[in-house]
């Protein structure tokens, strides 16, 4: 494996949505966001042969944990309160565990690195196997349960103690915690960055533990999966880049607001992109 700077660390997975199926997984959008941005990413992850390779540029250096089977999602929404929309998942099928042995030995040196969990196949240890690198934590995955048919609840962050002394960023959605609230506002106080992506209501951004509001950018949304990843890994890279948590919250909004704007990827902009659409924003800002 050659040496990267950013590592990426959960499934690629199929979701089957209204519109058909496509690839997805939380490693996926933080994969292919970093890659944007002209990093050299790896991608720890396991996918089987029904998985469309060509999804992933040539540039990204993927290890996958052979499987039988794609980790598959079916995705639906619901109305609920005011008109708020909340994704129904069904995990359908589950490719295999990822632990710290199948990393490989040259990505430990990765400057950043993202856990993306979805499935809860990301072993926790894998928190600890970059000692060089600014780690962010997207726990959705540790914080789902399968239930009948497939369904996918919520359930606690058992594991959270052994992951944030890791933990540079943590970054969930509003969604994820909102029935752990109490919980979440303890983990916000043992990291330096958090977030709480709330769509096109923005992130509240906690750094130290303090709490901050951040505004979404104008977007005209047309796909909103993928947006907190795309956000975290973001985040995590213009906090790395310039050590301001508030400028990088403004890229993170920024990089999530495009990438809604078209299906799937193909709204996460490259650097350039990236760079004008922040300039905009801070336009629009007063700053």
């Amino acid at each position: 494996m050659t040496p990267v700077d950013f590592v990426a660390v959960g499934y690629v997975t199929l979701d089957q949505t209204p519109r058909g199926t496509r690839p997805g997984g939380a490693a996926y959008y933080a994969a292919m966001t970093a890659h944007r941005a002209g990093l050299r990413v790896g991608l720890l992850t396991s996918f089987g042969p029904d998985f469309p390779r060509d999804a992933l540029p040539s540039a990204i250096t993927v290890a996958n944990v052979p499987s039988a089977r794609t980790t598959t999602f079916r995705i639906g929404q619901s109305r609920i309160g005011q008109g708020r929309q909340v994704r129904e998942l069904a995990l359908l099928a589950r490719a295999a565990d990822l632990e710290a042995a199948a990393l490989p030995d040259e990505w430990r040196a990765a400057s950043l690195s993202a856990l993306c969990p979805v499935a809860a196949e990301v072993d926790p240890a894998l928190a600890a196997a970059f000692p060089e690198a600014a780690l962010v934590a997207v726990p959705q995955g540790w914080m789902r349960q399968r239930g009948a048919g497939g369904v996918v609840a919520p359930q606690p962050w058992e594991d959270a103690g052994l992951v944030l002394p890791y933990v540079q960023a943590l970054v969930v959605s509003v969604e994820d915690v909102e029935p752990f609230e109490k919980e979440a506002l303890e983990w916000f106080q043992r990291v330096p960055l958090g977030a709480v992506t709330r769509g096109p209501d923005g992130a509240i951004l906690f750094v130290n533990g303090e709490r901050y509001g951040v505004e979404a950018d104008v977007a005209v949304e047309q796909d909103d999966t993928g947006a907190g990843d795309v956000f975290a890994t973001a985040l995590l890279i213009a906090y790395n880049r310039e050590a301001n948590p508030w400028d990088a919250a403004a890229a993170a909004a920024c990089c999530a607001a495009a990438s809604v704007e078209a299906d799937g990827v193909a709204g996460i902009p490259d650097r350039a992109g990236l760079e004008a659409r922040l300039a905009a924003y801070r336009r629009r800002q007063g700053g």
